[in-house]
């Protein structure tokens, strides 16, 4: 049976079960309820007698309009062939939600779909109150409202999931990726539900987290790129990438801030080769002055080089190019956003941004009283964002997963067959620069 977030055996429980963890004393054994599953696949193998009173066991009757698309469908076959677990990566406007829809309702299971924020939680909840005709529940945004079919903000399933878990036999990640975080981790570790399917547009994590999504979901079953699409589903799109020159006082600060960080690296002997060892560092810093201050000197290089003034030139020159097209600027730091908010009368989009301003100036947006606005990271995911066809990117992260949110954000087909356009903004001979080059 569930309890808080296990499967509890009891009986004469067989040795070698996935997961099992034996109490003696007791005479019961508890797994982790995400080995559900292969606990169920192990006694099947062996031909062993059970009574299984994990889940709620009801089926559902539910239908869908939706038509699924040739690469839809191969993506759910995926996943079916994969005894109905695993994630799928497809690009942002491909359709994700669709194919959740077309699994919940092959499966006909009670079903958890976890998002990361409250627009996705909006956006899920209307999509299935449009396609089902059943209660939908809610938890997340100010209500707590569990039906059999629920969608829940991952802040709100991980406080609930030792007590749901038994409640849903299907559970569906969107963006999925949110999923290798530390804590979030536990809301799969403490559902029993056998099928999961993850949805993202970047399964594959700079920390390699994506390792732990494979043991809690399932594999990657299938990837569909952004140009195996573009022209049919997507748009075809053109990418410029524009170089700017620091101005000689940024870029005597910049090698300064630099040569900081990078003689430090040399002194103590550090390599940077992944994302661990960056975190390495940061942990080091909590005790070695010296490490703190490396870190705090590449963080003001990495200012400098985002918010360099020839690109704010550039985009002037961008906007002025662009006059009668639907523009999204992206940046790295919020005070820039003001700054460009202010230089060029852009609406601005921030974590700051109230949920209703952030609605109205979107509804804007996409109605075409404004043609352009300026946002820092708040619209890369999980967000309704309107049609645009021209992203300028002026500074980010640099990371692949940033880049390919931002390049979806425009690749919704457009009524004339227009193109889309990227424009990637980096500074000469700067990390910046360099991360760029890779991506070619």
């Amino acid at each position: 049976m569930f309890e808080e977030g296990t499967i509890r055996l009891t009986g004469d429980i067989p040795a070698a079960l996935p997961g099992v963890e034996r109490d003696d004393r007791s005479k019961t054994a508890r797994a982790p309820a995400y080995r559900y599953a292969s606990l169920l696949d192990t006694l099947d193998e062996r031909g062993l007698d059970y009574a299984d009173r994990v889940l709620d066991t009801c089926s559902l009757a539910l239908s869908t309009t939706y038509e699924l698309r040739g690469y839809q469908q191969a993506a759910l076959d995926s996943w079916r062939g994969a005894d109905d677990r695993g994630c799928l990566e497809l690009p942002t406007g491909s359709g994700k939600t669709v194919i959740g829809i077309a699994a919940m309702v092959e499966l006909g299971m009670p079903t958890l779909v976890v998002v990361p924020t409250i627009d996705l939680l909006e956006q899920w909840q209307h999509e299935l109150e449009t396609e089902f005709n059943c209660p939908i529940g809610r938890l997340g945004g100010g209500e707590q409202r569990v039906e059999r079919v629920t969608v829940a903000t991952y802040d709100s399933a991980y406080l609930r999931a030792d007590e749901l878990g038994d409640r849903f036999g299907l559970v569906v990640f969107d963006e999925v990726h949110h999923l290798g975080g530390e804590g979030y981790r536990d809301i799969a570790r403490l559902l029993a539900a056998p099928a999961r399917l993850g949805l993202t547009a970047t399964f594959e994590r700079p920390d390699n987290a994506h390792e732990i999504i494979t043991d809690l979901i399932g594999p990657l079953v299938q990837r569909v790129d952004v140009d195996e699409l573009a022209g049919d589903h997507l748009a075809d799109y053109d990418i410029k990438r524009v170089e700017v020159a620091l101005t000689d006082a940024e870029r005597e600060r910049y090698e300064r801030f630099q040569g900081t960080f990078t003689d430090y690296l040399k002194q103590s002997n550090i390599q940077l080769r992944s994302g661990s060892d960056y975190q390495e560092l940061v942990k080091r810093s909590g005790t070695d002055p010296r490490a703190r201050e490396a870190l705090l000197a590449k963080q003001r290089a990495r200012e400098v080089m985002m918010n360099a003034q020839r690109k704010v030139e550039r985009l002037a020159d961008i906007l002025a190019t662009h006059r009668g097209d639907r523009i999204i600027v992206f940046t790295a730091h919020t005070d820039l956003v003001y700054r460009l908010s202010e230089r060029f009368l852009l609406p601005a989009i921030t974590h700051e941004t109230g949920a209703s301003e952030r609605s109205e100036i979107l509804d804007r947006f996409r109605e075409g009283t404004y043609s352009r606005v300026v946002t820092a990271n708040v619209l890369d995911e999980g967000v309704d964002v309107p049609d645009a066809n021209v992203a300028v990117l002026l500074s980010g992260s640099g990371s692949e997963r940033e880049f390919t949110q931002r390049l979806g954000r425009i690749l919704r087909p457009k009524a004339d067959g227009s193109r889309a356009l990227l424009y990637e903004l980096v500074t000469e001979e700067t990390a910046e620069e360099r991360v760029a080059r890779r991506r070619r």
